[in-house]
């Protein structure tokens, strides 16, 4: 006898569905499946055979065939043992014949009947709920995460006798065997806006006023931050505190950043959706495959997993080479690339870049009275940051020690509500102004809008030539200073560009002393 069971695979952070097929008939003993299958895939008949053996179904001798369509596609993980166990016993008639009709599974099978969690579900449910598809039947352990898609029935099971009982009963009985998921998002982001008060605050940061206006501005703008100083004056405690200041995810934003999280295996078991602005801070020793995306099997990267986030690269100097570069094409297309054998895939990486360093190696540069480095030696640590990559990041910001005073008397600053408040009123008029465009912020004004967007009067436009010849600044650095100064009138509400905007902005260019 044949059957169709449906269920789903991922490509990229996308899904689409697999139709897994299961045809029975007489002859030698065998179970066969095909459809372009990784090990793990294959794996799968022996797990589900001893799985339903263990819950005391036997399956009589007959020779099994199953195919996983579209099969020019690769299959990878192990969320098919449950559809193929649904659809042996739909072949096999242990099950009503249609009882799994529009309906998708998905789950891991452990030897005693378990069902075991997946990844992916999120983007899976998502992909069945655009086929039509009515119900879902996950792993309990994903069964919230699959729930936030509205108009679809998503339950979750722990066991494959749970799907059994849930098949065989008549359909008034099946609410109260596999009751639907419920959760109510508006709930999650209430939650999520009262934890946001228990973060770190800027007001622990002591001093530092400029580091903490450019982290401001870059918040405001979707620019990219560089900060420069000697050891403990606070660097990584203001890049710690950046995501406090940006404006909550949105309900989609939310969705994009789950689905992500979810098809890296790394969403929390009973999760239902990430309601906060991811911050990734990578080791410096990590390798390109881990913070781009990739190795033989495709996975989203570090750069991926801070979508719609902060990326801190704290230590920038000591990173390789090669591993700060390969970040120049991500930043411009806020998206990552990967070829490999089995396929292309595109993970989305829309972050905000925040680098930390010290000036030299000992870190104390130019201080002469504390600084032993060597000018080559200074030249060859600032040499390990590629042009190409300066070149990205609009704001750089120079810390000093935090002087004795601002320690004893322990004034605290600004809050980060504060802050906030102002980021997102800035963020509001950068919506208005792009609305229609493919621009969202300041930050992602492409060089042919910057006259359009960016616009001079005569008595800003004589001060930014003045600029532009006494900091003898690229055409690259004159379009960063424009975006930067946009930003600046935005967070003073001024729909111009005024004078001390633009001499405001040019104060966040890097010192010649540091970089030449």
């Amino acid at each position: 006898m044949y059957c169709t069971i449906y269920s789903g695979a991922l490509l990229g952070v996308r899904a689409y569905l697999v139709s897994v097929e299961v045809d029975i008939s007489r002859g030698l003993p065998a179970f066969y499946m095909v459809g372009s299958l990784s090990t793990e895939v294959r794996e799968s008949r022996e797990r589900v055979i001893v799985a339903l053996k263990n819950i005391g179904l036997e399956i009589p001798p007959c020779r099994i065939t199953v195919n996983l369509s579209p099969a020019d596609r690769r299959k990878e993980g192990t969320a098919y043992d449950l559809p193929i166990a649904v659809g042996m016993l739909e072949a096999l008639e242990m099950i009503p014949k249609g009882a799994a009709e529009h309906m998708l599974f998905m789950g891991e099978l452990g030897l005693n009947g378990e069902v075991k969690a997946a990844r992916g579900v999120l983007p899976i449910v998502r992909a069945a709920e655009e086929k039509g598809i009515k119900e879902c039947v996950v792993p309990l352990a994903n069964a919230r995460e699959g729930a936030v898609i509205p108009g679809i029935t998503v339950r979750g099971v722990s066991s494959i006798l749970d799907v059994i009982h849930f098949l065989t009963a008549q359909n008034t009985d099946r609410e109260n065997i596999l009751p639907a998921a419920m959760v109510d998002v508006n709930a999650l982001f209430d939650s999520k806006c009262q934890s946001q008060e228990e973060k770190r605050d800027f007001s622990e940061i002591t001093g530092q006023e400029m580091a903490r206006r450019g982290a401001e501005i870059a918040a405001a703008g979707f620019h990219n931050l560089l900060m420069a100083g000697p050891p403990g004056a606070g660097k990584s405690m203001i890049a710690r505190r950046i995501p406090g200041i940006l404006p909550s995810l949105t309900l989609e934003e939310s969705l994009e950043v789950t689905a992500i999280v979810s098809v890296a295996g790394l969403l929390e078991e009973g999760r239902a959706l990430v309601t906060e602005r991811p911050f990734q801070s990578p080791h410096h020793t990590i390798s390109q495959p881990a913070l781009i995306g990739g190795s033989a099997v495709p996975r989203p990267g570090m750069i991926s997993l801070t979508h719609r986030g902060v990326l801190f690269l704290d230590e920038l100097p000591e990173f390789q080479r090669s591993v700060l570069d390969a970040l120049r094409q991500p930043i411009e297309e806020r998206k990552v690339n990967i070829a490999r054998a089995g396929g292309n895939v595109t993970y989305p990486s829309d972050f905000m870049l925040v680098c930390a360093m010290n000036p030299c190696p000992c870190g104390y540069y130019p201080d002469k009275n504390r600084c032993h480095c060597t000018e080559p030696q200074v030249r060859r640590y600032m040499g390990r940051i590629s042009g190409p990559i300066l070149d990205r990041i609009d704001l750089c910001v120079e810390l000093q020690q935090v002087e004795f005073a601002h320690l004893r008397e322990g004034a605290r600053g600004e809050s980060s509500a504060d802050i906030r408040r102002r980021v997102v009123k800035a963020r509001e008029r950068q919506r208005k102004r792009f609305e229609g465009t493919n621009y969202r912020f300041n930050g992602d004004i492409e060089a042919s809008a910057i006259e359009k967007y960016c616009v001079l009067g005569p008595a800003e436009q004589h001060c930014m030539e003045s600029l532009y010849s006494s900091l003898n600044l690229s055409a690259r650095a004159y379009h960063r200073v424009l975006r930067v100064a946009r930003t600046i009138a935005d967070l003073e509400e001024d729909e111009k560009i005024r004078e001390e905007h633009l001499l405001e902005a040019s104060f966040f260019r890097p010192s010649p002393e540091y970089w030449f």
